[in-house]
């Protein structure tokens, strides 16, 4: 997949693929590369654009509130889940975390319980390019604990309600030194799951709030913009020994 871009307008399409808007009709050629500029047949020009982890954020289906990038990036740098590693994730919903995992060449298997859900994850992957690494499952990750016990995972990464249940079965999931990462948006669902995380022998136990402004620059001076606290929810972070 590419993007083609116009100003503040952008297109998600596969090579082969046309476009339809009131700037003119093109298609796609199949040899298209980056950095190349598609006319359509008025004259109106589109940059092509390799899709990054934002742009897939910005141009997935969804169905609901996604994990927003700066939430993906403290579960990654918390974790430091790395190229060639396995996670167990649940909660796939929108699939934006395991598209995140998966273009850093993560293996993830990821539980849906929302059939439609797990349908347009799938799909999500696809648009991603990375099928290969996510296998997104349509069920509840509590009804195949027993035969996920056999595997071995080096992180778990949960957004679910039932995620002190899982957490509390992490030493049998986890490599040693492996990590549980749980986003919650509610306090009280967060401190479940650190009860749940002592409860487990878990080691390192920590929890965020995570909060992000933006700044606003202007002629009288500079300041956090007052739009909005930039509030998205709870992360706990906990180690396996």
């Amino acid at each position: 997949m590419i993007l083609l871009v116009h100003g503040d307008r952008e297109y998600l399409r596969a090579p082969g693929e046309e476009l339809h808007t009131d700037l003119g009709m093109l298609t796609v050629p199949e040899d298209v590369e980056a950095g190349q500029t598609l006319e359509t047949h008025i004259g109106e020009e589109f940059l092509v654009r390799e899709p990054r982890g934002p742009d897939l954020f910005n141009h997935f289906e969804r169905t609901g509130a996604p994990m927003m990038p700066r939430d993906i990036g403290l579960i990654v740098g918390h974790t430091g889940i790395a190229a060639g590693e396995r996670v167990l994730d649940a909660g796939t919903g929108t699939g934006v975390l395991s598209a995140y995992l998966g273009r850093l060449d993560v293996e993830v298997t990821t539980f849906e319980r929302n059939a439609d859900f797990a349908d347009v994850a799938r799909e999500n992957m696809r648009l991603a390019g990375v099928e290969e690494n996510v296998d997104v499952r349509t069920g509840d990750i509590t009804d195949e604990l027993d035969d996920l016990r056999d595997e071995q995972f080096h992180a778990l990464t949960l957004d679910t309600e039932n995620a002190p249940e899982v957490v509390r079965e992490a030493p049998d999931l986890l490599s040693t030194g492996g990590y549980v990462a749980v986003y919650s948006p509610f306090v009280e669902g967060t401190r479940a799951t650190v009860e749940a995380a002592k409860e487990a022998g878990l080691s390192d136990i920590e929890t965020f709030e995570t909060i992000q402004r933006q700044m606003d620059f202007g002629e009288r001076g500079s300041r956090p913009s007052t739009a909005g606290v930039g509030h998205t929810g709870y992360l706990v972070f906990a180690r396996n020994e």
